[in-house]
């Protein structure tokens, strides 16, 4: 019943209705302005792997010079083009009309000649596209080109750097439906599962959908305005994100507001009071994820750098949404949003003794807790433990650029054929750019190497580009196609400097390529000095990006730890508890990758991971896993000082038991939705993240954190005041049995007496 006093104190009716009803509107606004964006994103992204690199990596100074010498930025196509057998001279002038087709192709640079390989079975035609250009739809048209042009018998591959990022480009396209009719639909069958209920899963992802579309609005401006990098890979991961974080947030928002409605609160009051009690816990979780994703800011690479204020923007929008959205919508609705199965006043009541025989999942596994805290918590560290020695077993140190796309590629395969005529490094060299007196030494290193096939000079004179040079009696000679004697176009010098092109033996995105960047950008330092040579091109961009997230790695994982820790020792008033959890998330977190390790090798078969997969993982699974800890220890701090600690666990357990679990499997679910995109780095991510969610809810949540710190008992607040005074209640039960040991003591001496 309400009091006369809270009556007074409760706003008149038309407020209760007006402003849920103004918050509502203002939501639906915002995503009506952000839904349409969902289609415009390929506007203000890119997937220009070069275009993430530091200024200072060496790739990116010879990219940002490469115009200088070519006389256009441009992105290097190959055409293969094989025969059943060897090619004739009808074929070849069919072949020559091609050509001319390719070139009138809008996007496309000066394209060469057809080159026949020495077999006679193939050609290759270089097809520089103009990197302004929105590259997949160039090289779609030069595919349909090829596809309607070429006569039956030859058969047309585009490859090189231009067809990998067409086909890259294509792997992302089902973000904007696919990827979001998966994730939606999953969660929305587990909703439907929890809750019963046709029109509380509704309202729960419309808070998720509204909360994307307005930080998707934020993001396409910022992108826009070129503050923000966006790709697919970050696009992705934000879509995901956000409706995983904002269900998760609503979720929590929801057992607050069922638990006030079955005390029997009216809609208004349960809102405010399930508001005060969601409100930290939220906060405080959503601040965490920011606080680590921000840490990526710390990341030489562009696609990093972008992913921590994007998906903070996302995040920060997925609690203003659980937080305003959600509760305006429930004070609406109120009791009729969990129809048919509406609260009863039981279901509030937790059990006073939960060490004795109770009903209730929650409730059972709190007392198998209280009865086998040590033994539980030890028997689920070791397994965790042996998991994690998995993780030595992940490859995570890079993957050529041809199996980046899961599936069928085009530029996979015609990479294969290109090998088989050419040289395996054909039509996406190394650039290296030397001082022009220092030509001769740098031709020499080149030279020298075995993982070098061919070299040349760029000379915009020259009808193809560039001059075929060779190194005689140590001197630098010029190969001229013509007639004896004719002169040789001289190479394009600029600030004094020349670049050298060089045809790698091996295949460009292979390991034995990048070992050969290596190994020269180590010859040029011995023997012109440091910074003398820059070695540029599609391989030296591979191993600079390897690098750089290796260093990321190794930067930011560590600050993540403190950030994070420093917030939970806020939020619990405590040092002990946030060490503890920290070193249980971690833990998880290694026996997370230590099984994926297994199953990306042993049953996937991957060829291996991107450096960035480790540290991805790592941010999502600690920051996303210290919100269920976070969601459990806030609500056992809150019962604790009421109930005592031992027993304030076993509330904390039973009361967010069910939500927690919820969440985790939405956000499991989200993330596995990522695996419906072909390409490798999602799918990883989808399934490192889907695993360790899932491991922490069950295991982290369920039995490790509940039973160390039962068995640690009050000790596990300290240094807080919480540590020394246990609770109300179990300071009235101290008494009860310092007295009962008391009285025990004195009717013993009367006897003795």
């Amino acid at each position: 019943m309400v009091s006369e006093s809270d009556r007074r104190r409760s706003p008149s009716r038309w407020l209760r209705i007006g402003i849920p009803l103004l918050l509502v509107l203002v939501w639906i606004a915002g995503g009506g302005v952000g839904g349409p964006y969902f289609g415009k994103v390929g506007e203000v992204s890119t997937n220009d792997q070069a275009s993430f690199l530091p200024e200072s990596a060496e790739s990116t100074q010879v990219q940002n010079r490469l115009s200088d010498f070519t006389g256009g930025d441009t992105i290097p196509a190959v055409v293969v083009i094989e025969g059943d057998s060897a090619l004739d001279d009808d074929e070849l002038a069919a072949i020559s009309d091609v050509v001319d087709e390719i070139a009138a192709v809008e996007g496309v640079g000066e394209v060469s000649p057809a080159i026949p390989s020495e077999d006679g079975d193939a050609v290759q035609i270089f097809v520089p596209i103009d990197s302004e250009s929105p590259v997949r739809e160039v090289v779609g048209e030069v595919r349909d080109v090829l596809s309607a042009q070429l006569d039956d018998g030859l058969t047309a591959w585009v490859t090189g750097a231009a067809g990998f990022t067409a086909d890259l480009a294509a792997g992302f396209l089902g973000i904007d439906g696919l990827l979001l009719l998966v994730a939606l639909a999953a969660v929305f069958v587990i909703l439907i599962i929890v809750y019963r209920s046709p029109l509380l899963p509704v309202l729960v992802l419309m808070t998720s959908v509204f909360a994307l579309c307005v930080a998707l609005l934020t993001v396409w401006w910022l992108a826009k305005a070129e503050i923000v990098v966006l790709n697919g890979q970050v696009q992705g991961i934000l879509f995901i994100l956000v409706i995983g974080a904002a269900t998760d947030y609503a979720l929590l928002y929801v057992a607050r507001y069922r638990e006030s409605i079955a005390r029997g609160l009216s809609r208004w009051p349960a809102v405010i009071e399930s508001w005060k009690g969601a409100w930290e816990p939220i906060v405080a979780s959503g601040g965490t994820v920011i606080a680590g994703l921000l840490c990526l800011l710390l990341s030489d690479l562009a696609s990093n750098r972008a992913l921590g204020p994007i998906a903070s923007i996302g995040i920060a929008f997925a609690m203003l949404s659980a937080l305003t959205f959600l509760p305006a919508l429930l004070a609406l609705f109120g009791r009729a949003a969990f129809w048919p199965f509406i609260p009863k006043t039981a279901s509030a009541e937790l059990p006073e003794d939960l060490t004795q025989p109770v009903r209730g999942l929650w409730a059972r596994q709190a007392r198998f807790v209280s009865r086998h805290a040590r033994a539980t918590w030890i028997a689920s560290t070791l397994v965790l433990l042996v998991a994690a020695v998995g993780a030595v077993q992940l490859k995570a140190d890079g993957v050529a650029s041809s199996d980046l796309v899961l599936g069928a590629s085009e530029s996979r395969d015609g990479q294969d054929v290109l090998a088989q005529h050419f040289s395996a490094g054909s039509g996406s060299p190394l650039y290296v750019i030397v001082a022009e007196d220092d030509m001769t030494a740098a031709v020499t290193v080149l030279t020298e190497s075995d993982g070098v096939d061919s070299l040349a000079v760029t000379a915009q004179d020259a009808a193809s580009g560039q001059v075929g040079l060779e190194l005689e009696d140590g001197e630098v000679v010029f190969t001229v196609a013509g007639p004896p004697g004719a002169a040789a176009p001289e190479p394009t010098v600029s600030e004094g400097d020349v670049m050298l092109v060089a045809t790698l033996a091996d295949e460009v995105d292979s390991i034995e390529a990048e070992e050969t960047v290596r190994e020269l950008r180590a010859a040029f330092t011995a023997e012109l000095g440091e910074g003398a040579a820059l070695v540029g091109g599609t391989t030296a961009i591979d191993v600079d990006t390897n690098d750089t997230s290796t260093r990321d790695r190794t930067v930011i994982i560590p600050v993540i730890l403190v950030v994070i820790l420093l917030i939970l020792m806020l939020l619990l008033r405590s040092i002990l508890a946030p060490v503890l959890l920290i070193l249980s998330v971690i833990l998880s977190f290694g026996a997370a990758l230590g099984v994926s390790a297994l199953v990306f090798n042993e049953v996937l078969g991957f060829p291996g991971a991107d450096p960035a997969v480790p540290l991805y993982g790592f941010v999502f699974l600690v920051a996303l896993g210290v919100d269920y800890n976070i969601f459990l220890m806030a609500r056992v701090r809150e019962e604790s000082l009421v109930h005592g600690t031992r027993r304030g666990i076993l509330r904390g357990l039973v009361a967010t038991g069910g939500v927690i679990t919820s969440a985790g499997l939405v956000l499991a679910a989200t993330f596995a939705a990522l695996g419906v995109i072909p390409i490798l780095f999602l799918a990883q991510i989808a399934f490192i993240v889907a695993f360790g969610v899932l491991l922490d809810t069950f295991v982290v949540r369920s039995l490790l954190v509940p039973a160390l710190s039962y068995d640690i008992g009050r000790a596990i607040w300290w240094p807080s005041k919480l540590s020394r005074f246990d609770g109300p209640a179990a300071s009235e039960a101290d008494r009860n049995e310092a007295d009962a040991v008391t009285a025990g003591a004195t009717r013993r001496s009367l006897r003795r007496g």
